[in-house]
C-alpha cells in the first residue's frame, strides 16, 4: 500500500514537472518588426480630379437661318474642319443667301421709291408756292380796290379765300416733303438691315485660333432663334490651358492663388505637368449632399501635349519639405501592449494606450498635423526603438504626412535608427504577425 502511494506521488511530481516545462516553453515569444529612419523629401498634397480646358474659347454662332452651302479655307488653304488654324476674319462657312439677296433688292427698290417721292414732294411744294404767290397778288389788289362798284363783294371774298387756301396748300406740300424725306431714312435703314443680314450669311472667325469643334455639316439647315445656334468652337491659344478642378469643401480652405500644382493625364502617359492655381469660383455645386467648388489651374502647354477635355489627376502642393527625417506612419501608431515589453528603467513613465489614443494617432482618421502651409504646427509623438529584448520610447515632434511617411524632429534621432512598426509573436505552431491597425488587446 505504501509502495503504491509513493508511486502515485512520484507520478504526480513527474506530471507537474512536465506540465511546467511545457507551459514555460510554449509561452509565445514576442519579436519586433522595424524600419529605419530615413532622410528624404516630404510633399504633402491634396488630390482631386479635373478637366483640361482651353484658357479662352470663342463660340461662333449664326444670326440668320439657312442651309450651309460651303465651308471656307483655313490658314493652310484646306477646307475648314476640326483642328484647322484660322486667322481673324477667315471665312468659315457660307449660308444660302438667296432669300437675303431678295430682301436686299426689295429694300433697294423701296429706297429708290422714297427718293422719287421726295422729288415729287419737292415739285408739289414749288407748285403750291407759285399758286400762293398768285393768290397773294390778287388779294393785295382786291384789298386796294375794296368792295364797291369796281369790285363786287363776292369777288372780294373769293380772292381772300383763294389766298388762305394757297397758304394751306404750301403747308401741306411742305409736310409731304418732310414725310417723303423720312421715308428715305426708313428705306435706308431697311436696306442697311437687309445688307447686314446678307453679310451674316458669311460666317467668319472673330479671332485667331484653332477650331476645336465643328458642329454643322454642308446641307444642314441652321435655324436662328432667341439663342444663336453654335456652329464652331475656336480656342484662341492652345499653348495656354486651364484645368477645372472639383475640390471638396473640406479641402477648399487649403487652396490659394499661385499655389503650385502638379498633374498627370492618362492620355499623356509618363509626363508630369506643372501649373498654378488661378482662382476659385464661388458658384459651388452640390451632389448627394457633397459641396464642391471649381478651382481654375493655369498651365503652359508649349508642345501642345495637353488636349482639350482630357481628365487630369491633380495634386495641390500644401507643404514641400526637402531633406527631412521620415518614418513610416505605422511607427507612430505602434505602442507596446504590456509593460514587460518596455525597458525596466522606462517602465515608470509607461502608460498603456487606450483605444482612443490609437484612433487619434491613426492618419486615416486624423492627419499627423494640420497641413495649412501658412502656419505649420508640430505635435508630440512617440517612437519606439529596440533595446535588446525590450523597447524604449523616444519622444519626437511630428510634422506633416504624405499618407505613407511622416516628418519627425528629434535631437537624439539619426538617420538609420531602427524604429518599431509592428510585432511578430512566435507561437508553438508558427509565427503570427500582429496588425498595428487593429486594437491591440492586453495579454493576460
Amino acid at each position: 500500500m505504501r509502495t503504491l502511494f509513493i508511486a502515485l506521488v512520484l507520478l504526480g511530481l513527474v506530471t507537474g514537472a512536465g506540465g511546467w516545462y511545457w507551459y514555460a516553453h510554449s509561452k509565445p515569444t514576442v519579436g519586433y518588426r522595424t524600419e529605419p529612419v530615413k532622410h528624404g523629401d516630404l510633399l504633402a498634397t491634396i488630390s482631386a480630379t479635373g478637366t483640361v480646358e482651353p484658357e479662352e474659347v470663342v463660340d461662333v454662332g449664326a444670326q440668320v437661318a439657312g442651309i450651309i452651302m460651303t465651308f471656307g479655307q483655313d490658314a493652310n488653304g484646306k477646307q475648314v474642319d476640326y483642328r484647322s488654324p484660322v486667322n481673324e476674319r477667315t471665312l468659315l462657312a457660307n449660308i444660302d443667301d438667296s432669300v437675303y439677296k431678295a430682301d436686299r433688292d426689295t429694300a433697294k427698290a423701296a429706297l429708290e421709291q422714297a427718293k422719287a417721292n421726295v422729288m415729287k414732294a419737292d415739285a408739289d411744294t414749288s407748285q403750291a408756292q407759285a399758286k400762293l404767290y398768285q393768290a397773294q397778288q390778287q388779294w393785295e389788289r382786291a384789298q386796294k380796290m375794296g368792295p364797291g362798284e369796281a369790285l363786287a363783294q363776292n369777288d372780294y371774298d373769293t380772292d381772300k379765300a383763294n389766298y388762305d387756301t394757297a397758304i394751306a396748300n404750301v403747308a401741306v406740300a411742305r409736310a409731304e416733303m418732310a414725310q417723303a424725306q423720312a421715308s428715305i431714312t426708313q428705306a435706308q435703314a431697311a436696306l442697311d438691315k437687309a445688307e447686314r443680314n446678307l453679310a451674316f450669311c458669311k460666317i467668319t472667325s472673330p479671332v485667331k485660333g484653332v477650331i476645336i469643334d465643328r458642329r454643322v455639316n454642308i446641307g444642314q439647315t441652321v435655324v436662328s432663334s432667341l439663342n444663336a445656334p453654335s456652329l464652331f468652337l475656336i480656342a484662341k491659344d492652345l499653348t495656354k490651358m486651364q484645368v477645372w478642378v472639383a475640390v471638396n469643401e473640406a479641402d477648399i480652405g487649403y487652396i490659394h492663388p499661385t499655389q503650385n500644382v502638379t498633374f498627370t493625364c492618362d492620355g499623356v502617359p509618363g509626363k508630369v505637368f506643372h501649373g498654378k492655381v488661378g482662382k476659385t469660383r464661388l458658384n459651388a455645386t452640390m451632389t448627394q449632399n457633397v459641396v464642391t467648388y471649381t478651382v481654375e489651374v493655369n498651365a503652359d502647354n508649349p508642345d501642345l501635349a495637353l488636349l482639350p477635355y482630357l481628365t487630369a489627376n491633380i495634386q495641390f502642393e500644401l507643404q514641400n519639405h526637402p531633406g527631412v527625417l521620415l518614418v513610416p506612419n505605422a511607427a507612430l501608431r505602434w505602442y507596446p501592449t504590456d509593460v514587460q515589453q518596455v525597458a525596466p528603467d522606462a517602465r515608470t513613465t509607461f502608460k498603456p494606450p487606450t483605444y482612443e489614443q490609437h484612433d487619434d494617432a491613426s492618419p486615416e482618421k486624423k492627419p499627423a498635423t494640420p497641413i495649412k502651409p501658412q502656419k505649420p504646427k508640430l505635435r508630440a509623438g512617440t517612437l519606439w526603438v529596440k533595446d535588446q529584448q525590450f523597447v524604449r520610447p523616444l519622444l519626437v515632434k511630428v510634422g506633416p504626412s504624405d499618407g505613407i511617411s511622416t516628418e519627425i524632429q528629434a535631437d537624439d534621432l539619426k538617420e538609420g535608427t531602427e524604429v518599431v512598426v509592428g510585432e511578430v509573436v512566435q507561437q508553438a505552431g508558427g509565427e503570427e504577425t500582429k496588425n498595428p491597425f487593429l486594437p491591440q488587446m492586453k495579454r493576460r
